[in-house]
C-alpha cells in the first residue's frame, strides 16, 4: 500500500501483478474497501496488472473535511491521480455499484475516457443513464426501480442514517449478504471500518443523486462497456440494465446467476469475465461467450448460442435443430446413426450458413454421455441449451413387455434424458452464466393407455424429472422446459418394437393422418426457451389430455381402460 495525494484527501493504492503486463483497475462500491475484490484480484493477478484504491472516505483512505466533497468532481479527480500514479496510457475500469456509478461519470470526462480501454460495470448503473430511464421508461418499470431504490431517499434524511451506521446496519448487512447470497464474513470484507465508511459514504449520495437526476448530462459515453448483469441483485431491476445498451457504441450484455455481490460469491465467473473483455479489446479473439453477448441490430434470437440435441437425425430432433440454425445457433446434432446426424449437419451449413457439427451418440451408455459431454465442454464450451430429445418406443400390452423392452426404454427414454440433465447442467451451474435444458416428454406422459406402459412410465418420469430440476436449478439462472407433444408426423410408429399383436401400419396410419409436423413442435420449444416456460402441451389433444389430467384424473383413467394401439399409435412421437 502506499497513499497518494488528491485534493483533500490522501488516498490508500494497491497494486498486485507485473506492472508490464495490461493494467486492470478494480474501484469498489459503498459501504465496501478495495478488500471486497480480494478474490477476483488473485485470480487476475497472474496475467494482469491489477490495481485498487480505497475510494474517498473509506477504508485507509482519508475522508474529506467537508461534506460537499463527496461529489462527481471530486471522485473523478481521485481516479485521474490514481490514472497519473499508475502512468499507463491505457487501463481497463471495472466499477461495481458506487464504483461503476462514478466511472459511468469519468469516461464522459476528458481527460479520462482516453485512458479508458474499456469499462466493466456491474451493480450500478450511472446516473445520467438511470435519470434517462426515469423520465423516459414505462411507468410499471420505472416504480419497479424506485421501489428497489428506496434506500437512496432513507440516506437523504439527517442523522438518522448515521444512527443506523451506528447501531443496528452493520449487522444487519452482514446476515442479508448471508442469507441472500450465501456470502460468509471473511477478514477484509466487510471492513473492520464498516461503520465509520458507512456514514461517511452517506456524502456520495447526498451530494449527487438529487442534483443530478434533476439536471442530468449527456449519457452517451465512447468506450467499449461490458455490463455484467447480477440476475439476483435486488437493487438494481432488470429492465434499467437493458436500458443501458443505447449509451455506449460498443456493448455487451452480459449474465450472471448471482447476487449483488458477485465478486465475492462468483469470483471464477466475475474474472473470467473481466479477462475476457479486456484481452478482446486489447485485439485477441473474442470467446463465444463474447460473441454471444455483444448486443447488434439485426441479430438472430438465438445468434452464437450453443444448442445441444440428442437425437437429432430425424423427426422432432432433427426440426429443432434446424429451427435452433435458422434464429443463428450453432448446433451439435447428436444421433445414434451418425450418417444420418451427418446429414442433418450438412443440411445446416447448406441451407442456413450456420455451423453444425454431427456426432454419433448412445444416451443409453453411461460411459458415452460422459465423454460426449466432456468433449462438447473441451471443443465447442459450454452449451446454452441442451435438448434431450432421442427416444425409442415399445407398443403392446404389459404382459407382453419383456425385461429387454423394459430396461432399453428406460435407457433411452430416462437415463438418457438424466445423464443429459446432469451431466451438462453441472457445467451449466460451474459456468455461471444460466442456460436452458429441454426434455422432450410426450402427451404419454399424462395420458395413460393400455398399450404403451414402458414408454409412458419413461414419459411420466421425465415431466417429474424436469419438474424437480426447475426448482433445484432456477437458482442458477438455469430454465428447464418439459414438452409434451401429442400425435406427431414422425418416424417412431415405424421404428417402434411391437410386442403381442403387430399393428405397425395402422400406427405408421395414425399418425401420417394426423398430420402434426414435427416443424411445429420446434417452434413451441424454441419459444419455450424463450419464454422460460415449465411445461409445454403441444398440439390440439396435448393441451386436452395436460387439462384433463389435472381437471378428472379418474375420466382419464377410465379412458386409458378403453384405449388401444389403434387410438394411441404412439402416443406423443
Amino acid at each position: 500500500m502506499r497513499l497518494i495525494p488528491s485534493g483533500d484527501v490522501r488516498l490508500a493504492l494497491f497494486e498486485e501483478g507485473e506492472r508490464e503486463n495490461p493494467t486492470i483497475l478494480l474501484v469498489h462500491g459503498y459501504p465496501d474497501t478495495h478488500r471486497v475484490w480480494d478474490e477476483v484480484a488473485g485470480l487476475l493477478s497472474d496475467r494482469y496488472h491489477v490495481v485498487r484504491y480505497d475510494v474517498r472516505g473509506a477504508g485507509s483512505s482519508g475522508a474529506p473535511r467537508d461534506r460537499r466533497h463527496y461529489s462527481f468532481d471530486h471522485l473523478a479527480a481521485d481516479l485521474g491521480a490514481v490514472l497519473d500514479e499508475i502512468g499507463k496510457p491505457r487501463v481497463h475500469l471495472v466499477g461495481h455499484d458506487w464504483g461503476s456509478l462514478q466511472c459511468w461519470e469519468a469516461i464522459g470526462r476528458p481527460g479520462i475516457r482516453e485512458r479508458a480501454a474499456s469499462f466493466t460495470t456491474f451493480g450500478g448503473p450511472g446516473l445520467d443513464q438511470a435519470a434517462h430511464f426515469l423520465r423516459y421508461g414505462g411507468r410499471r418499470e420505472v416504480a419497479g426501480q424506485l421501489a428497489r431504490s428506496w434506500y437512496i431517499g432513507a440516506f437523504q434524511l439527517p442523522v438518522l442514517p448515521e444512527l443506523a451506521w451506528r447501531g443496528p446496519l452493520p449487522r444487519a448487512l452482514a446476515r442479508s449478504m448471508r442469507l441472500a447470497e450465501g456470502i460468509e464474513p471473511r477478514q477484509g470484507h466487510p471492513a473492520d471500518t464498516l461503520k465509520r465508511d458507512g456514514r461517511n459514504g452517506l456524502g456520495l449520495y447526498r451530494q449527487n443523486f438529487l442534483t443530478r437526476l434533476r439536471t442530468p448530462a449527456d449519457p452517451g459515453v465512447e468506450v467499449p462497456v461490458q455490463l455484467i448483469e447480477t440476475s439476483r441483485d435486488i437493487f438494481v431491476s432488470p429492465r434499467l440494465l437493458a436500458s443501458m445498451r443505447q449509451w455506449a457504441p460498443e456493448f455487451w450484455h452480459r449474465r450472471l446467476a448471482a447476487g449483488h455481490w458477485a465478486q465475492r460469491s462468483h469470483p471464477e465467473a466475475v474474472a473470467r469475465m473481466i479477462a475476457e473483455f479486456s484481452a478482446h479489446v486489447d485485439g485477441g479473439a473474442s470467446t463465444r461467450s463474447l460473441r454471444r453477448d455483444r448486443v447488434r441490430e439485426g441479430r438472430g434470437a438465438y445468434q452464437d448460442r450453443l444448442v445441444v440435441i440428442t437425437g437429432a437425425g430425424s423427426g422432432i430432433g432433427r426440426a429443432t435443430a434446424r429451427a435452433f440454425a435458422a434464429h443463428g445457433a450453432e448446433v451439435v446434432c447428436a444421433d445414434l446413426d451418425h450418417e444420418s446426424a451427418v446429414r442433418v449437419a450438412e443440411d445446416i451449413g447448406k441451407d442456413f450458413r450456420r455451423t453444425a457439427h454431427a456426432v454419433q451418440l448412445d444416451v443409453a451408455s453411461t460411459t458415452a454421455m460422459e465423454e460426449f459431454a466432456g468433449n462438447i465442454a473441451e471443443q465447442y464450451g459450454v452449451p446454452d441449451v441442451v435438448v434431450n430429445n432421442a427416444g425409442i418406443a415399445v407398443a403392446g400390452p404389459f404382459l407382453d413387455h419383456s425385461l429387454d423392452d423394459w430396461r432399453r426404454t428406460l435407457d433411452v427414454n430416462l437415463w438418457g434424458v438424466i445423464h443429459g440433465c446432469r451431466l451438462f447442467a453441472r457445467q451449466m451451474v460451474e459456468r455461471g452464466e444460466g442456460g436452458h435444458i429441454v426434455n422432450i416428454a410426450s402427451l404419454a406422459a399424462f395420458v395413460a393407455t393400455r398399450e404403451l406402459p414402458a414408454y409412458s412410465t419413461s414419459k411420466a418420469a421425465v415431466k417429474m424429472l424436469g419438474d424437480c430440476l426447475r426448482a433445484e436449478l432456477a437458482g442458477h439462472g438455469i430454465g428447464v422446459t418439459t414438452v409434451c407433444p401429442g400425435f406427431v408426423s414422425t418416424a417412431i410408429a415405424r421404428n417402434a418394437t411391437y410386442v403381442g399383436s403387430d399393428l405397425r401400419e395402422l400406427a405408421e396410419l395414425g399418425l401420417q393422418r394426423r398430420g402434426y409436423p414435427p416443424e411445429r413442435v420446434a417452434a413451441h420449444i424454441l419459444r419455450a426457451v424463450h419464454r422460460n416456460e415449465a411445461v409445454v402441451p403441444v398440439n390440439v389433444e396435448g393441451k386436452i389430455g395436460y387439462a384433463m389430467s389435472r381437471i378428472s384424473p379418474s375420466a382419464m383413467r377410465a379412458f386409458a381402460r378403453l384405449s388401444g394401439v389403434v387410438r394411441n399409435p404412439v402416443v406423443g412421437r
